[in-house]
């Protein structure tokens, strides 16, 4: 779906969104290349972790999480229709292009990098950077609902409001997750990926970690 002509909401549940160089450049990589299902996806993702991080009274530069938002998905669009890697990782790279190209500290880049890289493998966000651990949250409250309840209905009604989920989001998401991984059913091994393919692909066939080990060369 083309996104729509729409002014950038200058404050949503009480966070100022970014409009920086930087922050305009993120938003409109991400409007250029994924469909709105993913980049309405991607604001909320923001305004919720922001919101995490304002109750944990962790420091989360803005900008550094609004990079972060935009850029997770980067690599479910068409420019990576050649990659091989887990698509998370091409996201993770997107990102560090575009802040090396505006000149960010060498930590700031890392930081977003691995937050991208790890924003859905369950289990490691939440034990390495606030940055990581407020982002993987913040996908899963927008998904899954998960933590749903330390948001309060205004904040979420405002949300919603400012960036609609609009009819069927769940079932949109899930193709738009299974369109960038496609053509390669390989790199979801070990990963939720693997789950959207299973969905929706009836060829799809899952590596096994036993059947690895199981059919090794190796002769005990």
């Amino acid at each position: 779906m083309l996104h729509k002509r729409a002014v950038r909401p200058v404050e949503v549940a009480g966070l100022r969104i970014p409009h920086t160089p930087l922050a305009i450049a993120a938003a409109e990589a991400a409007r250029a290349l994924l469909p709105e299902v993913v980049t309405g996806h991607a604001s909320r993702v923001f305004v919720f972790a922001s919101l995490a991080a304002r109750q944990e009274a962790c420091a989360c530069d803005a900008d550094t999480l609004y990079v972060a938002a935009m850029c997770a998905n980067m690599g479910l669009s068409a420019a990576y229709a050649h990659s091989m890697l887990r698509y998370e990782i091409d996201g993770a790279d997107a990102a560090r292009t575009l802040l090396q190209h505006h000149g960010a500290p060498s930590g700031v880049v890392d930081d977003i990098w691995c937050a991208i890289a790890l924003h859905m493998t369950p289990g490691l966000p939440e034990h390495m950077s606030p940055l990581a651990r407020v982002l993987s949250s913040a996908v899963r409250t927008d998904l899954f609902a998960e933590n749903l309840g330390a948001y309060s209905q205004a904040e979420c009604d405002q949300i919603v409001a400012a960036y609609p989920r609009g009819a069927f989001f769940k079932e949109r998401m899930i193709e738009a997750i299974g369109r960038g991984l496609a053509h390669r059913p390989l790199s979801t091994f070990g990963t939720v990926g693997a789950d959207v393919l299973e969905r929706l692909d009836p060829d799809f066939l899952r590596t096994n970690f036993c059947g690895l080990i199981l059919g090794s060369p190796w002769e005990d």
